[in-house]
């Protein structure tokens, strides 16, 4: 029975071909992962990943951050709890001493995991088996560090992070070690603290004073601001486990800056984590970077796979240290 349509359907014997060798493509056989022997080195397995999509990705911002190092530009690491409660700190604290890290901003979170593991060497409670009986956050050395170190800090006119880092060495914790507030006040190494009040355990601690924790931490934007200023020409902001407190400062930051009439181009953004969320992939790796004035990047995957990951390209293409 024909068709009842009044249209044939289109012939496919006049479309053009062409030889396949003749086609530039996006993948060939020098891109493709290679087995790895049993006996290999670190490097000869960064070497053996394949050449493609994120693999690119994260050489390209290791490269970048050796460049940022190179002309002395910031390379800011913005974290969030989670990269703490994953255990990388040590690998952090790490590369801050290689010169691959010059700054850490951090939201509240990061700030009750890495001094809780400084102080008794654990951290992370079980919500689910807390809440409902209103235990939650009641750690009492938690509130009593943070909230002690706010009013100090708001004193002086200290930064969050600042403030914290001092008050935690000050107990001599015995994990100070495992500790990125410990070891970036040891190295004067800039650490500001970003909080959204009522976000964290501490703010609701009976000592908890809004008036300090507002004042230092709005200390540590105007440091963080600084900082993004001197990005021009080179620097790099991670962004990393923080899907929204970070990207929305970072951005700010990066306005302050250019309302102020400064020039920030050629910076390096990137986000690393498990899910690409709006706020990181607009905040960080697109808008600051658009209009040529840089470039982002997006890595997905957890961060106790990508940061080693990360760590180990950045050591085993160290130049400096060979």
């Amino acid at each position: 029975m024909p068709s009842i349509y009044d249209s044939d359907a289109l012939s496919l014997k006049e479309v053009k071909t062409y030889p396949l060798a003749s086609r530039p493509s996006k993948v060939s056989l020098d891109d493709f992962a290679r087995p790895i022997p049993s006996d290999s080195s670190l490097s000869d397995f960064l070497g053996s990943l394949p050449n493609i999509l994120a693999v690119q990705s994260l050489k390209e911002v290791a490269a970048r951050i050796h460049r940022a190092r190179k002309l002395q530009k910031p390379i800011i690491w913005g974290i969030g709890g989670h990269v703490v409660k994953t255990g990388l700190a040590p690998l952090i604290i790490d590369l801050m001493k290689r010169g691959l890290v010059t700054a850490i901003a951090a939201n509240g979170s990061v700030l009750v995991h890495d001094s809780e593991i400084a102080m008794v060497g654990s951290t992370s409670e079980d919500v689910d088996a807390t809440l409902g009986e209103g235990a939650f956050g009641g750690a009492d050395e938690t509130g009593r560090l943070l909230n002690r170190a706010a009013q100090e800090g708001a004193k002086e006119g200290l930064g969050l992070g600042e403030a914290t880092g001092r008050a935690l060495l000050t107990l001599e914790p015995k994990n100070a070690a495992y500790s990125l507030l410990c070891a970036a006040y040891q190295a004067r190494m800039p650490f500001t603290a970003h909080l959204t009040i009522g976000g964290d355990i501490g703010h609701f601690h009976p000592q908890a004073d809004g008036a300090a924790l507002g004042a230092t931490t709005h200390t540590d934007f105007r440091l963080l601001a600084e900082l993004v200023r001197r990005m021009d020409g080179g620097g790099v902001y991670l962004n990393i486990g923080s899907a929204v407190t970070l990207p929305e400062v970072f951005l700010k930051a990066v306005t302050l800056v250019r309302n102020l009439g400064h020039q920030l181009t050629d910076i390096t953004t990137a986000n690393f984590d498990f899910i690409q969320s709006y706020r990181p992939l607009t905040n960080v790796v697109r808008r600051p970077t658009a209009d040529g004035a840089g470039r982002g990047f997006s890595i997905t995957g957890h961060h106790e796979l990508t940061i080693p990951l990360l760590a180990a390209e950045l050591i085993c293409t160290d130049k400096d240290s060979r």
